[in-house]
């Protein structure tokens, strides 16, 4: 299926810059809710999300927390020389990574990197004459490895970002990061720090909402998956089959593949990021893998073989694995690629915000929803919906939401 063209002009629409919401709502729950059910299209504002959810369906939601990976270094010539920490290589895995309390390696990009001349570049963390230092190493295309190290070792690196980072707002915001975004870009469940961008699906929900939905009989359970830069970039080919995707962690306890598979048939995923979490673990259930490795859903693999495991099925290998592991939580990583033709093994609904044109957010919508994708964008347009991360949200309910073969 990946070598039939995919022309990614066939997923562009007309956003303009006065339609993207620079700034959340006041109250969070607040915001418009577009509801796409079985092909019709309507609307309501988001706390009344609990009257539109299936009955006593699982509502399976991403607790990443958003890491403030922004650094600013300042050279004695006055250069601004920008660091932002988007995965981290050496520990590999982010707990352990950020805490860390002498040193750590992260890929990252850098901005106004020909002004940095040195290896190295420091600055100071706080008043405390202690030194945060940023070693560069070697780089890989745009990213590069950077070695940081600090002569403090009562500061973990989670500490150290939170007292000298800044919070990555996204760039089509077109401002700085504010104070009251560290509030308002993590969600209310957000506990697992890690992401260099919100699950922003996730922003509209309050304590009062979940609270409510829990006494409708909504159940929930939890994911995460760490949200990396490259989830909002736009297509730049063509051919979206020659877009690489991203890679992204995964972390999903037993308990929560247990519910999930306890739920088949009626299972909402918060965001596309959950999407990305749930259909990965169908095929993570399907694949082969040893004890010590990072199993790995690669980008095509969906496509690449007839998978003839039932949903039920994969989850069950997928927990027999586990016991025989003694794994109580799975740690893997995902470049799966959703885009239209795909099978979805897990979801039978989706909550979402309304992303950019020509990305693969909207690819992963396509593929759930089919062409009427233009429809609800169309209306959403047309209904002063506000669009992207600080934007509106839409809960999709495709035509056939039938319980998946157990």
């Amino acid at each position: 299926m990946e070598n039939k063209p995919l022309y990614i002009e066939e997923f562009n629409y007309p956003l303009e810059d006065e339609r993207i919401a620079k700034y959340p709502l006041p109250e969070r729950d607040h915001s418009k809710l577009l509801l796409y059910k079985q092909g019709q299209i309507s609307e309501d504002l988001f706390y009344h999300i609990g009257k539109h959810l299936p009955p006593k369906a699982l509502l399976v939601y991403n607790n990443t927390k958003v890491i403030q990976a922004r650094l600013i270094f300042h050279k004695p010539t006055g250069a601004r020389i920008e660091i932002f920490c988007l995965e981290p290589l050496a520990p590999h895995d982010y707990s352990l990574s950020l805490a860390s309390t002498k040193a750590c390696e992260w890929k990252c990009l850098i901005g106004n990197l020909k002004k940095w001349k040195d290896n190295h570049i420091s600055m100071p963390i706080g008043n405390s004459g202690h030194i945060l230092t940023a070693e560069r190493m070697e780089s890989q295309g745009n990213t590069h490895r950077i070695r940081f190290s600090w002569n403090d070792e009562t500061l973990s690196f989670a500490e150290i970002l939170e007292q000298l980072g800044e919070l990555p707002i996204p760039p089509y915001l077109n401002r700085a990061t504010e104070e009251n975004d560290k509030k308002t870009y993590q969600t209310v469940y957000s506990k697992i720090k890690g992401s260099v961008a919100a699950p922003t699906a996730g922003l509209h929900f309050t304590d009062k909402v979940l609270d409510e939905l829990k006494e409708d009989g909504i159940s929930m359970t939890e994911v995460t998956l760490h949200v990396g830069a490259g989830t909002f970039q736009p297509v730049k080919v063509e051919d979206a089959n020659q877009h690489t995707m991203h890679t992204e962690t995964i972390a999903v306890e037993r308990k929560a593949i247990e519910e999930i598979r306890n739920h088949l048939g009626n299972i909402i995923a918060v965001g596309t990021t959950s999407v990305r979490t749930l259909e990965s673990l169908y095929f993570l259930g399907c694949i082969d893998w040893e004890e010590g490795e990072l199993p790995t859903v690669s980008q095509f693999a969906p496509y690449q073989k007839v998978y003839t495991e039932t949903s039920v099925e994969a989850l069950d290998k997928l927990l027999a694995k586990m016991s025989n592991l003694h794994m109580e939580t799975l740690h893997a990583s995902t470049q799966i690629m959703i885009k239209p033709g795909y099978e979805f093994r897990i979801i039978n609904g989706m909550i979402t915000n309304f992303h950019q044109p020509k990305s693969t957010l909207l690819l992963l919508v396509s593929a759930f929803i089919g062409k009427d994708w233009e429809e609800v964008y169309k209306y959403a347009l047309s209904h002063e919906f506000r669009f992207l991360s600080y934007g509106d949200s839409s809960l999709l309910l495709p035509k056939t939401n039938k319980p998946l073969s157990k």
